[in-house]
């Protein structure tokens, strides 16, 4: 029981211990109208909402915006993707083809959870914002680095 004891100690420790190195001093409220957006590519825009998506280990927060009629070919990321559909919906699938029949509509209100390094694709039949979040690097690797669509707009 004692040795229990220590070890839930420890871990409630522990747990504060990360809770205070991830925490900031200053509070942080952006309006809708205030927000941000940058050019990924030609349909997609990405607001950084929170943190720093580059650096290694850094918690953020990330709205990305796709036109209607997006498509985001298949791609993995080497940390967990977790998504949330606030406006429009969001078709997602798993794999290293892009195919329709394997996606799942999501709309809004919609939560996913894409693991690292799991393939997948997406695409919209309507405008759609989702907001991302994770612990980074925030990196977007391509299974067929020739459908990038940053090199295919000319805008590396």
């Amino acid at each position: 029981m004692k040795k229990q004891m220590i070890l839930l100690l420890v871990a409630v420790l522990a747990l504060a211990a990360l809770c205070f190195a991830q925490s900031t001093t200053e509070h942080k409220m952006v309006a809708p109208e205030a927000i941000k957006w940058n050019l990924l590519w030609p349909g997609q825009e990405m607001a950084v909402l929170s943190g720093d998506p580059s650096k290694e280990g850094e918690p953020f927060v990330l709205r990305i915006k796709v036109a209607a009629g997006g498509k985001v070919p298949p791609h993995w990321h080497p940390m967990d993707e977790h998504l949330t559909v606030l406006k429009g919906s969001l078709y997602m699938g798993k794999g290293e083809k892009f195919d329709e029949s394997a996606g799942h509509h999501m709309t809004v209100g919609s939560y996913i959870m894409m693991p690292k390094k799991v393939p997948h694709f997406v695409w919209t039949k309507e405008e759609t914002i989702v907001q991302l979040h994770g612990i980074g690097p925030f990196k977007i690797n391509w299974v067929n680095p020739a459908d990038d669509p940053a090199k295919k707009a000319g805008s590396n």
